[in-house]
Parts: C-alpha cells; structure tokens; sequence
C-alpha cells in the first residue's frame, strides 16, 4: 500500500499521520547486508535506538550509514525530538549549528549498530514492544504538528538560515514525491514496489525526501550504502530487486555516463540540487537505457514540480503548488506550507500547470547596460565540447563594475581554446576574464559549490 495526496486528511496540525506505510510487518524497507529489512524489524531498531537516545527537543544524525539514519530519524520522531540537517557534517558547522540549539545531541553510526544489535531477536512472531515513556505517538504514527526536521540553506551568501518541517507538510510532499515515482514506472509499463539507490547524503534535504521519507511512507524500500564511484553504484543497483530507482546529481551522474561502466537495468533516474542540462539528461538515458525524471525543489520549499530534462525545458507543478511571478522572485504557495514561501528564482507560467525558469534574482548581471544570467553563461561555456565541469561567476573587485571570471575543468584544452568557442554565442562584454583551468570544481557531497572557496580559486597564483 502507498499513500497518495488525496488520502491524506487536509494539512492538519492535529491529525496522527503515518511513519510506516501499511500493516504488513514484512513489507520491506531498506536493504542492508545483503537482504530485505522488514518493518517488523525496522519497528524493532527503532524502539531500540529510541531507549538509547539522550534527552533532548533536538537531534543531529550524522549516521554515514543510510539504514542507520533511518533508524536514527525514526527513533527522533518517537521521542519527540526534532532532526536537525546542518548544510554540511564537517565539524565546525555542526558546531555551528548546534550553538543555537543548545540541547541538541548528536550521534553517529557506532550508538544506531549498538541499538540495532541490541534489537535483534531472531523472532519473527516477536511482539510489538510496549510503549515508551517520553514517546511522542505509536510507532506507525507521528502528530501532524511535530516538527520534524530543521534544514539550513548551505550558508554560501550568508549564515546558514534554519527552515522548520512539520511533519504534516513533509508528508503531504513525500505523496506528491512517490506519485511522481510510480507514474514515470507506469508510464513505462514497470510495477511493483521501487529500489532505490542514492548518491545523495540523507542529511540533504533532497536525500530526505528520496531515500529516507519515500521508504518510511511513499512504501518503498532504499539500499542503505551512498555509493560513491560509477563500480560502486553499479554493484549497489545490481543488489536490489527491479524496478530499480536511481536518485543522484548532475555531477554524479556525468561521472557514471563516462566511466564505461555497464549497469544493471533502472527503471528511472532522480535527479536534483543543480541544474541538468539536456544534453547530459539525455546521454544518461541512452546509457542506461531509462528515463531521466529531474525534480525542482529548495531547502524551504522541498520538491513542488518535475519535468524529463531530455525531452521538454518546461516544469510541471505539483498539484496544489501555486506560483506567482514578482519582480525580485516567485512567491510560492501551498496548502501544506505555514507560510507563502518566497524564492529567488524567476519564472514564467505556461498552460497546464506548467512554468519556465527565466533564471534567478541573485543570479543575473548588469554591465554596460547589458543584461544576462551567471547559470545562462555557465550553461554555455559546458556545451563547449571537452569542458567536463564549470561555473561562471562574477569576482570581487575595486571598481563598480566587478568582472565575469570562470572557473572550467577541460583536460587537453587551453583557456584560449574555450575562449575561442564562446566568442560566437557571449556577447563581449559577458565573456569570462580571467578563465581559469583547475583540475576539479570544490562541490560539496551534493554537488553544490561555495562563492568563498570559489574566490579562493580566483585568487591562487
């Protein structure tokens, strides 16, 4: 069984809402060590961990292990302890973060295997076990006015900025989140429960949503690694039953289409957390032989619309998401969001539910009286063929006007080489100086960069 938008109660503060989808207690819900965990012993993990996990209003998962964050996000919710998601595990920004939430408690994989052993009973008739004192609701339900999670926008133009996740409001996405899933598997003619493989970290807010949140009620099932290299996703997917699921990034899948690894067949490819551009989504679907469905979302927002990259530059919206057009953005609305939501992203609506992104506030510039888009100009400067990886931005200067600088990996080619093949489609005055060659962009475990470390790059001798 699956939950759907429509069987949900209107977003309702007061209403129990699940955390496992149906009543079958062999149902499955992740893969781990070679084989199926049941909700029966999910359930089990659970409570274990729960009787383990300090005192406190918040939590910080920093489990590397994905079934051990389920775990870990499972046994918050029943003690009634809001996840916190800092932008980043490096220590200094947990510590960061946990300076304004000075109850918080942090833990890791050793404390969810230590429960999950403890937890283990070999009986598959086992009880449920009795309630806990201090749990916030039964097992398979969660109130509706929880906050569930605190995510942070990744700090890159300021201080990280906390968002609050009720656990109505994520329930109500994940639905909309799962429907999207089956209906691009049917459309195809697949059926059955999907696998998911991610590359994501759980901690992001879009690993949130595909790889723990469509397990624990979109009723699927996740494989509990984060598969790193092309070798690795390939022995990852070839584990799982079919229909297979694969939720990554653009980098990352860049890196799979050009590693010459043969992979096992997936069913639908996720993408999100930077732009895909066509050309890629579409070698991704020739190479894997699937379809490639990238989904528009943001820390504040989660995911509200999707599209097949390869084939239509149009969004579709979710349905109950409204957007209007402002001149510094897109107030975005829902019945699930406390509040309209504003982003920085320009849009224009079309029919049917549909919008095209005309760029982002932040992201246009203004020379000479001339106007463009830093994603546009980076677009651009990736289609050049041999460019692998790239990012135009604008650098610091003295003057009033501050330059357009890029930063490009293209192994065999000169700056003057890519210059060359930008000059025909970027007017002069927009054409990157400097371009700089580097080895590798400084992404982040989800592919995004930071203007700082960017900086940094400019400024090397």
């Amino acid at each position: 069984m699956s939950i759907h938008a429509r069987d949900l109660p209107d977003p309702d503060r007061d209403a129990l809402l699940p955390l496992l989808v149906g009543a079958d207690p062999e149902r499955p819900v992740a893969w781990r060590g070679g084989a199926a965990v049941s909700v029966r012993e999910f359930r089990a993990h659970v409570y274990a961990l729960a009787r383990r996990l300090p005192a406190g209003r918040h939590a910080i998962n920093l489990c590397e292990d994905r079934y051990h964050f389920l775990v870990g996000f499972g046994s918050a919710l029943l003690r009634g302890q809001t996840s916190l998601l800092p932008p980043s595990r490096a220590p200094h920004v947990v510590d960061e973060v946990r300076t304004g939430y000075a109850e918080a408690h942090a833990f890791a994989d050793d404390l969810v295997a230590s429960a999950i052993a403890d937890g283990e009973t070999g009986d598959p008739h086992a009880p449920r076990p009795p309630p806990l004192a201090g749990i916030a609701a039964p097992a398979d339900a969660i109130r509706g006015s929880m906050i569930a999670v605190i995510g942070f926008t990744s700090g890159s133009t300021g201080q990280p900025r906390p968002h609050l996740k009720h656990w109505s409001g994520y329930a109500h996405s994940n639905a909309r989140n799962a429907e999207v899933v089956r209906a691009r598997l049917a459309a195809r003619d697949l059926h059955g429960r999907p696998w998911i493989v991610a590359t994501v970290p759980p901690q992001h807010m879009y690993g949130m949503e595909t790889s723990v949140l469509m397990p624990m009620i979109g009723d699927m099932a996740v494989h509990a690694a984060r598969p790193l290299f092309p070798s690795d996703v390939a022995a990852a997917l070839a584990e799982l039953p079919s229909p297979r699921v694969l939720v990554s990034t653009p980098v990352h899948l860049r890196a799979l289409v050009e590693s010459g690894v043969g992979f096992p067949e997936v069913a639908l490819v996720v993408c999100a957390t930077a732009p895909l551009d066509a050309a890629l989504a579409g070698a991704v679907e020739r190479a894997l032989d699937t379809e490639v469905c990238e989904m528009f979302g943001s820390t504040e927002t989660c995911v509200i619309a999707h599209r097949r990259t390869a084939h239509e530059q149009a969004w579709t919206l979710y349905d109950g998401v409204t957007l209007s057009p402002e001149p510094d953005g897109t107030r975005t609305e829902a019945a699930w969001f406390d509040e309209p939501i504003h982003l920085q992203d320009l849009v224009e609506l079309l029919p049917d539910r549909r919008f095209a992104l005309r760029g982002r506030n932040v992201d246009l510039i203004e020379i000479a009286g001339k106007r463009a888009s830093l994603s546009d100009l980076t677009r651009r400067v990736l289609a050049v063929p041999g460019v692998r990886d790239a990012v135009v931005l604008q650098a610091e200067g003295d003057g009033p006007v501050r330059r357009v600088a890029a930063l490009v990996v293209a192994p065999g080619l000169a700056a003057e080489d890519v210059l060359a093949q930008l000059r025909p489609s970027i007017d002069p005055a927009f054409l990157p100086r400097p371009l700089v060659l580097v080895d590798a962009l400084p992404r982040n475990e989800v592919g995004k960069l930071a203007r700082e470390k960017l900086l940094a790059l400019l400024r090397r001798p």
